[in-house]
């Protein structure tokens, strides 16, 4: 049986009537930061619309306007196709973490619209069926495994060489400033000076000399830099310093 093409599984919202246009380049600035879709030191053109499995690229085309002052995205899939999407919904789907699993409903008026198919209906209690409800044997709830922290690494004190893969662009709250710091998420990060270490995800701040590079995510790269134990979240515990004599692979 032929797989159905990604983009038929997308739920397209289609604006309701004449949306509003970006009315130049600085009012899509302002409208993307407004929603917080991008920094100012790095305006994205495209963004990532996640569903279930599947991913897909889109634009911003403009936006509509309803009362309080709400806006709801209209978004331009790369086959042409509009669809509306609450500004919030698409920014959590920049995440890398966004979409493990499929969605089962909206998160919010204004967001992606389960089909017909798609909603689950709930099954009302009567006299003709509590009873068979009552009798259904509870089930033990499953024993969660506790998860085992990741031993510390024994981090070089030097300056060292390594190579990596960068994985996203992103922000960082930044505590001091108030403001949030343009940062990079790299992945399979490795110390390849001896002795050797792989360190795995980490992160770094998008510096001027990042910036010249003009990185893309999924370069492969390698550099300068000084690792240090400090965490990004949960997952990502180490940092890289001041990266320098930077040099991306070719493909």
């Amino acid at each position: 049986m032929a797989e159905t093409p990604a983009e038929d599984l997308i739920h397209y919202i289609a604006p309701k009537g004449e949306y509003i246009p970006f009315l130049d380049d600085t009012d899509y600035i302002a409208k993307g930061l407004e929603w917080k879709l991008f920094t100012a030191r790095s305006v994205k053109r495209e963004l990532v619309y996640k569903s279930g499995s599947f991913q897909a690229k889109v634009k911003l085309a403009g936006y509509e306007q309803y009362g309080n002052g709400l806006d709801t995205v209209v978004v331009q899939f790369e086959n042409g196709k509009l669809s509306c999407i609450n500004p919030s919904y698409l920014k959590e789907m920049q995440s890398s973490s966004f979409g493990k699993e499929l969605l089962s409903g909206p998160v919010s008026e204004t967001a992606t619209v389960p089909s017909e198919t798609e909603q689950v209906m709930e099954t009302p209690i009567t006299e003709n069926n509590s009873d068979q409800l009552s009798e259904e044997p509870k089930q033990a709830k499953p024993k969660t495994k506790k998860t085992t922290a990741k031993p510390k690494l024994d981090l070089p004190g030097e300056k060292v060489h390594f190579t990596a893969t960068v994985k996203e662009f992103t922000a960082k709250m930044n505590h001091f400033t108030g403001e949030e710091d343009e940062v990079i998420l790299l992945e399979n990060v490795k110390v390849t000076t001896e002795p050797e270490l792989t360190i795995g995800d980490a992160w770094c701040g998008y510096s001027k000399t990042l910036k010249k590079a003009e990185l893309e995510e999924g370069d492969e790269i390698e550099f300068d830099g000084k690792v240090v134990d400090k965490k990004y979240n949960k997952e990502i515990r180490y940092k890289v310093n001041n990266p320098s004599k930077l040099v991306k692979k070719e493909a």
